[in-house]
């Protein structure tokens, strides 16, 4: 009992205490005010009764305020996450202590689903930024609530807490978020175009969106789910793929139709003039040629996309093969009086890539140096190491050091706008079909694959005075 009241002072000023035992002892002295004035008890005995009376309720009520003090210190810990253990509690009451206990439990039992439901929330958070499409979740009034990083990088990092309105510009769009925020359908689907209603259609974002109302039993704001797959690039790799059987296609009707009609006039009115069959027989034999290094070219193309996600793992010597390639085309460059100097770097050392693919790289890149480079002019061929691939907009290039071949010929200069473009399929330099300088544009585009296939990379630089120059990298490791 001393140990307790030695503790009055710790109790807070706003515990109300007095006010409790006024409160509790008000019944007896109204009891004893009574008793006196009816004469029935001495106001001696009365004051000292009553003094008693309060002296007990003192007593009997420190303890249970006092812990009641250490009790709600303990909660306001607890609420503001400050850790302080049960055991450091002065509490001494089984009741007290049963509370204090329970409410330890339970906050012990919220913490545990509140850490829970924060390793979901932040998995799940993941999980979204993984989709590859976009991802928004809008409320009632069409504001986004949230979205995945797809979505951000789609639509911009400042698209939160925005309404859809004034993220896509498109009526049809609008209408159907509208539709089932209204609740007039569960689900739309449609295809619509973002960007700048200025530009034309095929420059603008062509999208499909799935927008799909959340079930009743869904908490938060959040009622529908919008989901977004950018066609925009499938779009294009479709064009191209139709193109390029246009392209094809056109390519093989042209010397078919020469040989056609030459097979016709060969079977009528040439069919008895020796001259004209020699004639004529030379071009067939020339657009048939052709016909036949097209084809080649096509399969060898297919054939390269095929394998495009598989990287080689043959280690091989770069030297030997460019003295192959060099070989197979010396008696071509003779006929141009072109000549061939190699320098190749002693220190370039082994690397990991595909000897027939390399080979066909390098052969193209030095026949194209014959085929458009000026006569009597020499092609130059440097080897060295690189301390990296060049960057690539487009696909990702091979780390840490690379081969580097430079093949440099003396001719008429490439444009600027059409650098760019060499890589296309059936592209060719105007200036070069001005020149009637035969060609089917796919040797750049399987030059181009290529590379793609070995991480590496190609440069292009042309002026007039230091000619055209074909710089590739390859990596030396297939990291």
């Amino acid at each position: 009992m001393i140990k307790r009241e030695s503790k009055l002072f710790k109790i807070e000023k706003d515990s109300n205490f007095a006010s409790r035992i006024l409160i509790l002892s008000l019944p007896s002295s109204l009891v004893f005010i009574m008793l006196v004035a009816l004469r029935l008890l001495p106001a001696n005995i009365a004051v000292m009764a009553y003094s008693s009376i309060v002296l007990f309720n003192i007593v009997w009520l420190f303890p249970l305020t006092f812990e009641l003090q250490q009790l709600k210190k303990y909660i306001i810990n607890l609420s503001q996450e400050n850790q302080e253990k049960l055991e450091d509690l002065d509490i001494t009451e089984s009741e007290t202590l049963d509370i204090a206990n329970a409410i330890n439990e339970m906050h012990r039992f919220w913490s545990n689903k509140a850490e829970t439901l924060e390793a979901q929330t932040i998995s799940d958070t993941a999980v979204l930024d993984t989709l590859p499409d976009p991802i928004l979740m809008i409320d009632k009034e069409g504001n986004i609530l949230g979205a995945n990083g797809s979505a951000h990088k789609l639509l911009g990092e400042n698209i939160t807490e925005k309404n859809v309105e004034e993220i896509f510009n498109s009526n049809n769009f609008i209408n159907a978020v509208a539709k089932v925020l209204h609740q007039d359908s569960d689900a739309e689907n449609l295809i619509f175009y973002v960007g700048n209603e200025s530009k034309k259609q095929d420059k603008q974002k062509k999208l499909y969106a799935h927008i799909k109302r959340l079930p009743w039993i869904s908490k938060g704001r959040a009622v529908a789910v919008i989901s977004i797959y950018d066609m925009t690039k499938a779009m294009k790799v479709e064009k191209m793929q139709s193109d390029f059987v246009a392209n094809a296609s056109h390519e093989l009707r042209t010397p078919l139709s020469i040989i056609s009609g030459f097979i016709e006039t060969l079977q009528t009115s040439a069919k008895d003039d020796p001259e004209a069959q020699k004639h004529f027989l030379k071009i067939m034999a020339e657009q048939a040629n052709y016909m036949s290094i097209l084809i080649e070219n096509l399969l060898s193309l297919s054939r390269i996309e095929l394998n495009q996600d598989n990287p080689p793992e043959e280690k091989i010597v770069i030297n030997p093969i460019i003295e192959d390639a060099v070989d197979a085309l010396t008696l071509k460059a003779k006929d141009k009086k072109m000549t061939f100097e190699i320098n190749i770097d002693e220190s370039v050392p082994e690397i990991t890539a595909d000897q027939s693919q390399i080979r066909q790289l390098l052969q193209n890149l030095c026949d194209n140096a014959i085929k458009y480079g000026d006569e009597d002019t020499a092609i130059k061929i440097n080897v060295n190491l690189s301390n990296k691939v060049p960057h690539s907009k487009t696909y990702q290039v091979g780390e840490g050091n690379a081969v580097a071949i430079s093949i440099n010929n003396q001719g008429m200069p490439i444009g600027n706008e059409e650098l760019g473009r060499l890589t296309e399929r059936f592209y060719r330099v105007q200036a070069h079909k001005d020149k009637n300088i035969r060609g089917t544009g796919l040797g750049l585009a399987i030059a181009k694959h290529i590379l793609i296939r070995h991480k590496g990379n190609m440069r292009v630089t042309s002026n007039k005075e230091e000619g055209t120059t074909f710089t590739i990298f390859i990596p030396v490791e297939q990291l």
